[in-house]
């Protein structure tokens, strides 16, 4: 607020502690001083005429305000209203008897039907899908989202209370890899709805890791999952009831994905999970293509839902091994310490990072939790290779020669507390970032993230390092330092070619991604339009006698869940976003139960709001519209009433000589002539009359 500002907001707030000054000597009949008139108070319900032949009125009088009290309740509304629009951008629903009654379950025994739960409205999205048939259905995997931000809002996770109708009938979860909007909604849904949980060797891995992970107060208690590692390689299948389950190989930034291949009564339905088609990866495990090719000479393929991440870009994903010669070059020729951000799960990536490291004399550490944990797991399963004596302590590198020192480490996208993150600004425990250093940013930035990424990227160069990044790594004058997970618009066209499905859904991310992919299917790849879908969350899919329809639709949403892992009802979040935008207001009076006065000077505290300090007129002014509210109200209306009328009339006085609109909250203690609280709570009535 600039001086001319608080100057006239000082003298307007002067004006109106005159004027209700002077109507409050009005209403007495003398002055501010003189005693309060020996009538008799009115009873509470008496609304009639107030001592000394005030008008009649039927709440807090104003004296002297500039705005009208519906001005200051409009703007209060506003705020709430804009916390709503937060909460229903990501769907956030409360499981509750109501939504579970409106589910319709699949009763025709000869339907076909697809549901997806999640995953359809963005990238990275809770992803989530049920296949059903007859008294069989499945799960194809069960993430979380990630991306979701709200006030004290750590992820969301789906709701499946459309399985409380169908658990009875349900064999599996079927997962395709490793990622947390794949596997990170598990804990939550699987002990509720049980079932075996099949996926590849890897795969499993990270679900046990993710069904136990303390870190994320996500930890399943009295809950022992069955799990089936599935064998990729000799194409073995399982009984689900009435489906046959295959696992197919498929290259991603993860080991072990695969996609999911189904055979159902009416034809095979096949989920891609998240893919690229790279011929040459560091595992040299490339996607199976000739299995692949086999699902298509049979003409049996119905379905394909296939992964959109990248539909928006032309030609294909460029192999994961065009990086090898890109870090080699850089830790060969670093004179000083090397760090490298990577995303944790990327096993693949991390192999070649050490594989360089070891290549040019150099120890390796591994920083941060997410990634220690993953390695951890790949070593044990023999996914990645360590020679001895490579790996060694964050606690150790301190007094090793800058010229064999690596780390390995999260944070490349800037999340605050992540390892690389704490470096940037100096608050590692172990290591200080210095000139002479080299860091590589092995990652381009997530949706969403472009400034925090950014941000990281300055107070790195403010500390005097080499900084190469993945999307500058040609001005920074490197080889390529980052590939995606995902094909981009030639091998999703080829997919579709290998298998020749009957009909085709993009999945895996929002309506624009997904559009995009269908329109590459129609007119690039000459699939028939009428045999594509765009098929939203919630929305089902059926197929009788091999002809697709659209069904009726089921209810989805988001649970909100927070650091602790427990569950946050949207009540609570709105609150979070009402109390961030404007802060809190809390206003304490203490009453004589019997005459209305007051026995103490009104407390009032804020948060968020203003600092106390700094305006200690309008705390006066508070404090002076709180008595007169005593005096004109207290003993007039029930106490519920009261406090409504002085949380409105505060509300409307902040908002005069402020312009915002904090949550306000009335405390009134009435205390009887023993000096105790006389306030009872009002009996609730018998829910069974």
């Amino acid at each position: 607020m600039t001086e001319d500002k608080k100057k006239k907001h000082l003298e307007r707030l002067r004006q109106h502690q005159a004027q209700r000054s002077t109507g409050e000597d009005a209403a007495r009949g003398g002055s501010s001083n003189s005693k309060p008139s020996a009538k008799k108070p009115a009873s509470r319900n008496n609304n009639t005429k107030q001592n000394g032949g005030a008008k009649k009125t039927n709440r807090i009088q104003t004296n002297g305000m500039e705005t009208h009290r519906g001005q200051a309740i409009r703007a209060s509304r506003r705020t709430h209203e804009m916390a709503d629009k937060l909460i229903e951008i990501h769907n956030v629903q409360e499981i509750s008897p109501e939504r579970r009654a409106n589910v319709k379950p699949l009763t025709d025994k000869e339907v076909l039907r697809l549901t997806p739960l999640g995953g359809q409205d963005g990238i990275g999205e809770k992803n989530m899908q049920v296949l059903e048939y007859g008294d069989t259905a499945v799960v194809i995997d069960c993430g979380m989202d990630l991306g979701i931000d709200l006030p004290g809002v750590n992820f969301g996770i789906p709701d499946a209370s459309y399985l409380d109708k169908i658990k009875h009938k349900l064999k599996g979860y079927i997962i395709t890899h490793g990622h947390l909007d794949h596997i990170g909604g598990m804990p939550y849904v699987v002990p509720k709805y049980p079932a075996p949980i099949y996926g590849s060797h890897f795969t499993i891995g990270m679900v046990k890791k993710v069904m136990g992970d303390r870190e994320r107060g996500v930890e399943v208690e009295n809950f022992e999952p069955e799990f089936v590692e599935m064998n990729m390689d000799n194409h073995e299948k399982l009984k689900l009831g009435d489906f046959y389950v295959e696992l197919i190989r498929m290259t991603h930034s993860i080991p072990d994905s695969s996609a999911v291949v189904i055979e159902t009564p009416l034809g095979r339905v096949i989920n891609s999970g998240d893919f690229r088609l790279d011929p040459e990866p560091l595992d040299h495990r490339p996607s199976d293509v000739e299995r692949l090719k086999e699902f298509g000479k049979d003409g049996k393929t119905l379905l394909l839902m296939s992964d959109s991440t990248n539909s928006q870009k032309e030609g294909r994903t460029p192999t994961e091994s065009t990086l090898e010669p890109s870090f080699h070059d850089i830790i060969t020729k670093a004179e000083g310490r090397v760090f490298v951000a990577s995303f944790s799960s990327n096993m693949n990536r991390i192999q070649m990072i050490i594989n360089a490291a070891v290549a040019a004399g150099r120890k390796v550490a591994i920083d941060g939790r997410s990634m220690l944990s993953t390695l951890e797991l790949a070593v044990k399963l023999g996914t990645i290779k360590v020679p001895r004596g490579t790996v060694t302590t964050l606690k150790s590198m301190p007094n090793l020669p800058d010229r064999e020192v690596l780390v390995v480490q999260t944070g490349g996208q800037g999340e605050l507390n992540a390892s690389l993150q704490r470096m940037s600004v100096g608050e590692h425990q172990y290591l200080k970032l210095k000139e002479g250093d080299t860091v590589v940013i092995s990652s381009t930035p997530i949706p969403g993230n472009n400034v925090r990424y950014d941000q990281i990227s300055d107070d790195l160069i403010r500390l005097g390092v080499r900084l190469y990044r993945a999307p500058t790594h040609k001005v920074d004058g490197v080889g390529p330092l980052h590939v995606s997970g995902h094909a981009s618009r030639e091998e999703q066209l080829e997919l579709i070619d290998y298998v020749k499905p009957k009909y085709f859904i993009p999945i895996y991310a929002g309506p624009l991604h997904r559009k995009y992919h269908m329109e590459n299917a129609i007119y690039n790849g000459g699939f028939d339009s009428r045999n594509t879908f765009m098929l939203d969350a919630g929305e089902t899919m059926d197929f009788v006698n091999g002809v697709a329809k659209y069904g009726p639709k089921v209810p989805v949403g988001t649970q909100l869940v927070d650091n602790t892992g427990s569950l946050v009802p949207s009540v609570v979040v709105k609150d979070r976003v009402v109390l961030a935008e404007d802060g809190v207001v809390t206003v304490i009076v203490t009453v004589d139960r019997k005459s209305g006065r007051l026995l103490t000077s009104p407390d009032i505290i804020t948060r968020g709001f203003i600092y106390m300090r700094d305006n200690a007129e309008l705390m006066d002014g508070i404090r002076n519209e709180l008595k007169r509210a005593v005096n004109q109200r207290f003993k007039r209306v029930e106490l519920d009433r009261f406090k409504q009328e002085l949380k409105d009339h505060i509300t409307h006085f902040l908002f005069e000589h402020t312009r915002r609109s904090p949550m306000v909250i009335p405390v009134v203690n009435a205390i009887g002539s023993n000096g105790k609280s006389q306030i009872k709570p009002k009996p609730k009535p018998d829910a069974s009359h």
